[in-house]
């Protein structure tokens, strides 16, 4: 008899103005599955990390890939989202015998058996472990990101369009981790070229 190995698949930073985004495919161990599990949007950021330790500790397989800024404005966010989610599907150690993805789309060339499940980070264990990890693996990239852009304040929006960062893009411009063709910044990228803030 086949075992079930279901992963579930999730994405962050599908709207901010700056840095990747993250999607993340989680294979929970059905007899070990850490309590608490959620969406990571409702649950604070320090019981994201304790649940992030569960996850990466008790899970058979998790897999992490992004889609940077470039990707994005070549295939659009829903699409470089997508290509996100199938390479995290494709990362995994261990091959699932389905997939179920939080929203309405599922990534093509999975070459597995999937379906869509809108709010499914709220419904499906493994969907709301794939939330967390992909949110708490991009956080964590964009506070790196904040030590080498110092002027934007990423470690504490992550690249959010908040007051404080359209404001340093406005004082500053752009860096080449910005989104060009996200709200504001098309003005910056527009005409006589990009800016680069290197410091």
């Amino acid at each position: 008899m086949t075992k079930i190995l279901l992963a579930g698949v999730d994405e962050a930073g599908r709207g901010p103005l700056a840095g990747p985004v993250s999607a993340a495919a989680v294979i929970l161990d059905p007899q070990n599955v850490p309590p608490g599990l959620a969406d990571s949007k409702v649950i604070t950021a320090a019981v994201r990390e304790e649940l992030y330790a569960a996850i990466m500790t008790s899970a058979l397989a998790v897999s992490v890939a992004f889609s940077s800024p470039e990707l994005i404005e070549r295939l659009n966010i829903r699409g470089a989202t997508l290509d996100a989610m199938r390479r995290a599907v494709r990362g995994l150690s261990i091959r699932p015998t389905s997939v179920e993805i939080d929203g309405k789309d599922v990534p093509h060339g999975l070459g597995i058996p999937a379906r869509a499940i809108v709010d499914g980070d709220a419904l499906v264990p493994a969907i709301s472990a794939a939330s967390i990890i992909a949110k708490v693996t991009r956080d964590r990239l964009m506070t790196k990101l904040a030590a080498e852009f110092p002027l934007y304040g990423f470690e504490r929006h992550m690249g959010y369009g908040t007051a404080e960062h359209t404001r340093a893009i406005d004082t500053h411009g752009p860096c080449r981790h910005h989104r060009r063709s996200f709200g504001r910044l098309k003005a910056h990228f527009a005409g006589s070229g990009e800016i680069l803030i290197r410091s």
